[in-house]
């Protein structure tokens, strides 16, 4: 049995706490005292009663004490609530629920390629850094920083700069959701240096992948490969291709993407060449994808990294990703005499900044463009 009672002595208001415990069989009587200054109030406007431990005995002197509850008696007079404020900031959203919401209420909205990476990122950098006990209205520019500086250091600099995305959208997501009173803590954060990568397959390179493919017994991952050379489309794009939004009819060979599939999310036709079209009417129709899966919910293959470590290795090639077989399609494009809208077009670039990247691979056109003028103005002057 636990009995409790207070009482205020001449120094100040003092909480005492006596214990009975039963021993045996008989009831003896054990008690234990612990006392602590307490403050009580009533707040104000609403009246409602309210009390504050300030500290235990003697761990607080009564000076202290006294001075303490004086101090809170100011606050309470101007109309604050010292124990609300204290419940309120105890209660307060944390990063963990913060990234808890992100995950559930946000990600399931993002392509499958963007969920991996965004969770990848949450899982080894963003919550281990923030604790299971960091508000979410304390986090500060100095938090973030020292985020991006702590993942710069592993030498991931991009990784890095991707982790201040994650928690930039984040952050103005609470403030939406009313998770944070205080403005986006990532603003300002400097980020790390990053170079496009160029790399574009040689002509040499595209005919040693060929033949490679040529003696690739997986067919289905052939085609994928092919179909990459062909269209330049993403990879994410050619996996989850429907024979619903194919035309393959002579000359007129189109794909209408989806723009749930796109990374620009707005539907995207393009134009489909005649040895595309022969490809895609050779593979035979199985459900309602081009490259059926069922081993995967999503109803399509979802990676060919395995397959594409080895093609390269067999046609030695090196240093060649996957995405880079878009790059290649663009600089064929370029070397075609295809504009840097066009280009756009066919890769579906939502801004032309994107494709402003391919614009030094027009060197060897304008110099040949400009040969020319000399060579005709050079032909003019002998005639004079």
């Amino acid at each position: 049995m636990f009995f409790r009672f207070s009482f205020i002595i001449p120094s100040g208001l003092f909480e005492c706490q006596f214990h009975f415990r039963p021993f045996g069989e008989s009831l003896t009587t054990q008690a234990f005292c612990s006392r602590a200054f307490v403050f009580n109030y009533r707040v104000r406007g609403t009246g409602q009663a309210r009390r504050i431990t300030i500290g235990q005995f003697p761990n607080w002197s009564t000076a202290a004490a006294r001075s303490e509850a004086k101090r809170l008696r100011r606050l309470v007079d101007s109309g604050a609530d010292p124990c609300g404020e204290l419940k309120q900031q105890r209660e307060a959203p944390t990063m963990a629920g913060l990234i808890d919401r992100f995950e559930r209420d946000y990600l399931p909205r993002k392509r499958p390629s963007t969920i991996k990476a965004y969770k990848s990122m949450l899982g080894r950098h963003i919550r281990p850094h923030f604790g299971q006990f960091k508000k979410v209205d304390d986090v500060a520019y100095a938090d973030i920083d020292a985020l991006h500086a702590k993942v710069t250091a592993t030498g991931s600099s991009c990784t890095a700069n991707r982790c201040i995305a994650v928690c930039s959208k984040m952050f103005s997501l609470a403030i939406k959701w009313e998770m944070r009173t205080t403005p986006n803590p990532c603003r300002g954060v400097e980020k790390n240096a990053e170079t496009k990568r160029k790399r574009y397959m040689s002509g040499d390179e595209l005919k040693r992948l060929t033949m490679a493919l040529a003696e690739t017994p997986d067919k289905q991952f052939v085609n994928i490969v092919m179909l990459l050379v062909l269209t330049g489309a993403r990879k994410s794009e050619i996996l989850g291709m429907r024979w619903a939004d194919l035309t393959l009819a002579k000359d007129k060979g189109a794909w209408s993407k989806p723009g749930s599939t796109t990374k620009q999310r707005t539907d995207h036709i393009v134009p489909l060449s005649a040895p595309a079209c022969l490809l895609l009417t050779g593979i035979k129709k199985r459900g309602e994808y081009v490259f059926p899966s069922s081993d995967n919910p999503s109803g399509h293959i979802v990676e060919i990294q395995n397959g594409w470590a080895g093609l390269c290795e067999r046609a030695g090639i090196e240093n060649l990703r996957v995405h880079d077989l878009r790059h290649s399609f663009a600089s064929q494009l370029v070397s075609s005499g295809a504009s840097l809208p066009l280009i756009g077009a066919l890769l579906g670039h939502s801004n032309p900044s994107t494709t402003a990247r391919y614009a030094h691979l027009f060197d060897d056109p304008q110099r040949a463009a400009v040969e020319k003028v000399g060579a005709i103005v050079d032909a003019t002057r002998e005639r004079g």
